[in-house]
């Protein structure tokens, strides 16, 4: 019998039960990828398991990079980089790590009550920390390339780690009324999520009772974080390459587009694939479902190589810090 036929079955027998329409939901089952066939799915198991760890190597590098060396350790724009780096590290170990142990499971793998909710806001804080980690690296930029006289006095140490420690504490703070809300309301059932990870459109789908506030509260706070915060960046950059443009033909007009398109490559992966499954209309299912595995693991994955490849200071950062070349 194949997966997918176990998970229908699976399906069948929670839609039918009268219980599951009345009785507290306590567990969630992640279905994963119930239509992948066993050899496939262990396919993908490797595949996954290989992105995951080049995806912390990438990052780590970085956060090693700018923590060990003396030269990008003073820079707000490395210390804003090394920053949103570790962010990525925490921001895909929330979930990649308990989806690869799921995925050899072809029926499904159980989740606690508690522990969907905790996947569900690490996730969640972790995402909103990124939008706003971007959105200061923008203003970094903003303030280096269009207000070079002022900018140490604007971006010296305190208020870089100010900026940093906000982006944290914004972060975490953001979805914790959503996580209330959502908590509060009973679940009914059926407890099954075709997904690999609590997402929170189909944790909705679930309610017992019409919770049309819940919902409402949910989906501005979402469009507030991600469209303040992206057109913050926008604005910004659209400020900075028209200043750049103004610059004398050289290092320096180059170095300023590098930078800018290293950035919008970051920001343009990641918005694209958030909004795309929190903003646009679309039925849960695969197509989500690839769209969420973008942005919860390949856009992390690709952020180092954009950085580090583009980027001549971290380039020599790292034969310094991990080779010994000086």
């Amino acid at each position: 019998m194949s997966s997918l036929d176990l998970s229908e079955q699976k399906i069948q027998v929670s839609t039918m039960n009268p219980e599951n329409t009345t009785n507290p939901v306590t567990e969630f089952i992640l279905l994963g990828f119930p239509s992948l066939e066993q050899k496939n799915r262990i396919l993908l198991c490797i595949l996954l398991s290989l992105a995951y760890t080049v995806t912390l190597a990438g990052n780590l590098c970085i956060v090693w990079a700018v923590v060990r060396d003396p030269r990008l350790s003073c820079l707000p724009m490395y210390v804003l980089l090394g920053n949103f780096s570790f962010l990525e590290i925490c921001y895909v170990t929330a979930t990649v790590p308990r989806m690869i142990s799921d995925l050899p499971t072809p029926q499904g793998d159980v989740i606690s009550f508690q522990g969907c909710f905790l996947q569900f806001y690490f996730f969640f804080s972790m995402g909103a920390a990124e939008c706003f980690s971007l959105a200061a690296m923008a203003l970094d930029r903003y303030l280096a390339i269009c207000h070079p006289l002022h900018y140490s006095s604007f971006m010296s140490q305190r208020p870089c780690l100010v900026l940093v420690a906000s982006c944290w504490f914004l972060g975490f703070l953001w979805f914790i009324v959503p996580i209330v809300l959502i908590s509060k309301v009973p679940f009914c059932g059926p407890n099954i999520l075709d997904h690999f990870m609590c997402d929170p459109v189909l944790l909705l789908a679930t309610f017992c009772i019409p919770a049309p506030r819940t919902k409402l509260s949910c989906y501005i706070l979402c469009c507030l974080l991600i469209f303040t915060t992206f057109l913050f960046i926008l604005t910004s950059y659209v400020m900075v390459l028209r200043a750049a443009f103004r610059l004398p033909q050289g290092s320096g007009r180059r170095k300023a587009f590098s930078t800018c398109t290293s950035h919008l490559a970051v920001v343009g992966l990641f918005y694209t694939s958030v909004m795309a499954t929190y903003i646009i209309p679309s039925a849960p299912g695969s197509n989500m479902k690839v769209v969420t595995l973008f942005y919860v693991l390949v856009t992390p994955l690709l952020n180092p190589l954009i950085y580090s490849l583009r980027n001549r200071e971290m380039k020599e950062a790292l034969r310094r810090t991990l080779l010994g070349k000086r």
